[in-house]
């Protein structure tokens, strides 16, 4: 294993200083490392994966160096745009290294949404004539593989990847950690909220441990799970999956349970959910300020009124809560509303250790979720 500290001063020895891209957990050692060590402008925790490459291509169109952006290999596709349409060299040929973490690796045990994915990773490389290495686990190897990248990238103007294995890097846990102080975590949020609903209400869960965190709270009701879509992939997408249910569905009250990280990374949804405006489409988004599930590090969640930003995409009503109380008078209010509306629930931080995973698999969700739609 290598420790994030000796990874970022090879890099550095090679004038790699800036960083952007979206969290992943098998760099989250690497992740937190650079969040507690390098400024905000030099490490920039992008919206998604597309618009970290396009943060790579600004610096070195300024300064003529090296970025690096650090993603999960689910974040190619939100990067494929700008790395065919900007930065190939039959474009504008802007050299860069890739950090891919390579989660459903062929042969180890990994969750459904990531098993396609990872069968693909290197051949999505392939297909866009980015060449890569898996990066060794000893340092000496290591260091050799970033000396030959970073010669190619200077050489050729064009990018060349880091396939990031699991338990590549040692353990860094973030030190610079928001500290805050709300009521509630995200759990408890959503059994709160899942105690209001009618017996006929449809929840769409955002991806990560919300959706694990809701699988479990009805196992704990004695509850099937077919009231529930739970988007256990396509980070930013859980709104436009129940806009679509709300649209085709006016009759049912369509519940999205969605994360700060995972609302920024496509805001633009919320302002065709706004110009559609389905009267029965109600969206609550859990704001911890963090992604939660791949390492803690921060979203610009913290600083964002999702309220004020969802007036402005033409929500009918917006509601807020950072305490329980609060929080079970504003889901009334949501219920009764007129939609879109919107509630934001500010929330600490963190999840049990023991928190499961759902023991059903995506297909058998679907299935069961479209017979109750029926």
């Amino acid at each position: 294993m290598i420790s994030p500290r000796q990874f970022y001063n090879l890099l550095i020895d090679k004038e790699v200083d800036f960083f952007a891209g979206v969290p992943d957990s098998l760099l989250k050692g690497f992740c937190a490392y650079i969040t507690d060590n390098v400024s905000q402008k030099n490490n920039i925790i992008a919206a998604n994966e597309g618009g970290a490459v396009a943060l790579g291509a600004g610096y070195h169109l300024a300064t003529g160096r090296i970025p690096l952006i650090y993603m999960q290999n689910s974040g190619i596709g939100n990067a494929i745009n700008p790395l065919l349409s900007l930065i190939d060299n039959k474009v504008y040929s802007i050299p860069m290294i890739l950090m891919i973490g390579w989660r459903g690796e062929p042969g180890i045990k990994d969750e459904p949404q990531h098993i396609k994915q990872g069968e693909v990773t290197a051949k999505l490389l392939d297909a866009m004539s980015i060449p890569y290495e898996i990066l060794p686990d000893d340092y000496n190897k290591a260091k050799e593989v970033i000396r030959k990248s970073i010669y190619y990238v200077k050489l050729n103007n064009s990018p060349f990847a880091f396939i990031i294995r699991d338990n590549l890097f040692e353990s860094y846990e973030l030190q610079n950690k928001e500290k805050t102080d709300f009521e509630m975590n995200r759990e408890v949020a959503i059994k709160t909220v899942v105690d209001s609903l009618e017996m006929d209400d449809i929840v769409v869960s955002t991806t990560g441990k919300a959706s694990r965190e809701l699988f479990e709270y009805r196992n704990q009701l004695n509850q099937g799970h077919e009231k529930d879509f739970l988007t256990v992939g396509s980070m930013g997408h859980a709104s436009q999956i129940a806009l679509g249910i709300a649209l085709q569905k006016p009759d049912r009250q369509i519940y999205c349970f969605d994360g700060d990280g995972a609302a920024i990374m496509h805001t633009g949804s919320l302002g065709i959910i706004g110009s559609l405006a389905p009267k029965n489409f109600k969206h609550i988004i859990l704001n911890n300020g963090a992604h939660d599930s791949v390492g803690g590090q921060p979203t610009i969640g913290t600083n964002l009124d999702f309220t004020r930003l969802a007036k402005v995409f033409n929500y009918k009503n917006v509601f807020f809560a950072d305490n329980m109380l609060i929080l079970k008078e504003n889901i009334l209010k949501l219920k009764s509303s007129e939609g879109p509306s919107l509630l934001e629930i500010k929330i600490n931080k963190g999840a049990r250790k023991d928190l499961g995973r759902p023991s059903t698999t995506p297909i058998e969700n679907k299935i069961d979720f479209m017979k109750f739609l029926e």
